[in-house]
């Protein structure tokens, strides 16, 4: 990918390397580039954030021939949440991956997308159990289909990974599991999002330090939602975090935020 991708991206987001928004992105492309799945599956997934982006949407359809299907759910998510109409072929052609949660994945963003009718046919064939003709998945997994526990296990994966912050997916399954109350703590972040309570955008800056990596991560990236580029010093000192996930989320959200902030600027210069 890698080269390219890489290469092209860094080379457009400007000559100052010391500048956050570089660092950003080469923070990311690290993680997209990088031999560890874990490292691969949080930086992708991290893409979701950046909307408009055609070197997020390049480097998220290259995640989708990953050979992990972790990485690979991460990239068809990410497709999904940064609107990426483009990428609705390449989600199609996912839906004929060997593995269900990629399915799954990809079926989710398609119906984001309001391309239904493939999302429909994966989930006819949840619900069945059985395969409508060409619609993707393959046979062999007609019996995790066919087994209920199997189905709830992969039904709340996909539900709490399309919760738009750090791509948790199965740490926040392992975790609701021990009674932690985390994963809810970072929901209530995620809500705040678009609360034009200035008392919430304090509250989210708090929570950037919280001593759970989910709250922190979900903090992040409800900044980045809000738009709010006065708050993105707080932001680049996530690029530190102890946990990758929270990294990633945060590079993400500094070139969203960047973003935001070169659009005010060149609104009040007209």
């Amino acid at each position: 990918m890698a080269c390219a991708c890489g290469v092209s991206t860094l080379a457009q987001v400007g000559q100052d390397v010391e500048s956050p928004r570089h660092k950003a992105w080469d923070m990311l492309m690290t993680a997209a580039l990088s031999e560890r799945v874990s490292e691969r599956t949080s930086g992708i997934r991290a893409l979701g954030l950046l909307r408009d982006s055609s070197q997020a949407r390049q480097v998220a359809e290259h995640g989708l021939s990953d050979p992990n299907a972790d990485v690979r759910r991460a990239a068809a998510t990410a497709l999904g949440q940064m609107h990426a109409t483009q990428s609705i072929p390449k989600l199609e052609s996912a839906l004929a991956d060997h593995k269900i949660p990629v399915v799954m994945a990809a079926a989710q963003s398609l119906r984001e997308l309001k391309a239904d009718k493939s999302a429909y046919a994966v989930y006819y064939d949840l619900l069945t159990g059985e395969r409508k003709a060409d619609d993707g998945l393959i046979a062999q997994q007609l019996a995790t289909l066919k087994n209920p526990k199997a189905l709830a296990e992969i039904g709340f994966s996909e539900g709490i990974g399309f919760v738009p912050f750090a791509g948790i997916g199965w740490d926040a399954w392992r975790t609701m599991h021990k009674k932690d109350p985390s994963p809810v703590r970072a929901v209530a972040a995620s809500l705040l999002a678009h609360d034009p309570d200035p008392a919430s955008a304090v509250a989210l800056v708090k929570a950037t330090n919280d001593k759970d990596w989910m709250v922190r991560a979900a903090a992040v990236e409800a900044i980045a939602q809000r738009g709010d580029a006065s708050l993105l010093p707080k932001v680049v000192e996530r690029f530190s975090d102890k946990n990758a996930k929270v990294r990633y989320s945060a590079a993400a959200a500094v070139i969203r935020l960047n973003g935001s902030e070169q659009s005010r600027t060149a609104r009040n210069g007209r």
